[in-house]
């Protein structure tokens, strides 16, 4: 049986987030619709704010930083959960994707969700969200989640499994991932002495 993994990376600031908690109802929506085994492996942003910010000004992820970028460059499948601000994703998501090399996603299956106090920001999924995944060369699906306050019943559930299948029919579609071997970061020590 083949065991694919779904990284969750949710931006969420407060504890307990409506962000993680979309995050988590997607995840399971989509370990339910996959027919493989799943590995579901989530990063909560806030935990990550001084390291994203440190790479941003240095130019190097610190080892957990890097630990998290890995975890969403190999996944099979990618959610990506913001919290709605001034009309568009968090700074933290975006910095967070900032820090990825320009071609990490290219081609990965990616669920878009946000939340926000009002239906009025639902279009942050289309206007925000999907711009910046299509520079990132990802392949969205078409269902994306977009959960206001007023919004946690019956019709947000069957949004969340409608996304969650269309994730796993791309999941399924894609060929397996590399051997974690085949991954190997090179220091950079190495690569300025050229070895």
């Amino acid at each position: 049986m083949t065991v694919r993994t779904i990284a969750v990376v949710t931006a969420g600031l407060s504890q307990p987030s409506s962000t993680r908690l979309l995050a988590d109802r997607l995840a399971d929506a989509t370990r339910a619709a996959l027919a493989d085994e799943v590995t579901v492996e989530v990063i909560e942003l806030r935990d990550f704010a001084l390291d994203v910010t440190n790479n941003m000004i240095a130019g190097f992820p610190s080892p957990r930083l890097r630990e998290a970028i890995d975890t969403v460059t190999r996944a099979d499948g990618l959610i990506a959960v913001t919290p709605v601000f001034t009309a568009s994703y968090s700074g933290l998501f975006k910095s967070f994707f900032d820090v990825l090399d320009k071609e990490a996603l290219e081609g990965k299956p990616v669920l878009l969700a946000a939340t926000g106090g009002t239906e009025r920001h639902s279009l942050v999924l289309d206007f925000a969200l999907r711009p910046l995944f299509a520079y990132l060369r990802a392949n969205p699906v078409a269902t994306g989640v977009y959960a206001a306050s007023s919004d946690w019943g019956g019709a947000l559930q069957e949004r969340v499994e409608r996304a969650a299948k269309e994730l796993a029919a791309l999941v399924n579609a894609m060929p397996e991932a590399k051997p974690d071997d085949e991954f190997t970061s090179v220091p950079f020590a190495q690569l300025l002495a050229g070895n």
